[in-house]
């Protein structure tokens, strides 16, 4: 059996056509399995306030400890006309508009150690 830490890289074309709800559950889902997302395009300011709303009606004393999220611009101009960070997993070849990366997992596995413009650092404990 594999140990260690799941981390779903989801790009920002499986969530365009979701409303806000449907992203959240999505992300929420994941989270509470213990697996570590991260966001090609990072949510609005409304779709995190509803995250973050959802997640503390769904904290228990015993169980879901919550998320830790960090988001931070996706690069410079450069890195979007080549596709930026996804575009090589994805085989973009372009990005039109500027991302963000959204990286979000459970508070009680994942602890962001450093964060400037152009990195998170983030430390993931197994289950």
């Amino acid at each position: 059996m594999i140990q260690g830490v799941q981390i779903d890289l989801i790009s920002s074309e499986r969530l365009e056509n979701l409303t806000t709800l449907e992203k959240v559950r999505l992300i929420l889902e994941k989270v509470m399995e213990g697996n570590v997302v991260v966001l090609e395009k990072g949510l609005t300011p409304d779709e995190q306030s509803f995250l973050i709303e959802t997640t503390m009606r769904e904290i228990t004393p015993d169980g879901f400890a919550g998320i830790e999220m960090e988001t931070y611009s996706a690069g410079s101009e450069s890195s979007h006309k080549s596709g930026g960070l996804f575009g090589g997993l994805f085989g973009k070849k372009e990005s039109s508009t500027a991302g963000r990366l959204t990286v979000i997992g459970p508070a009680n596995q994942m602890k962001t150690l450093k964060k400037d413009k152009d990195l998170i650092s983030t430390w993931v404990s197994s289950k």
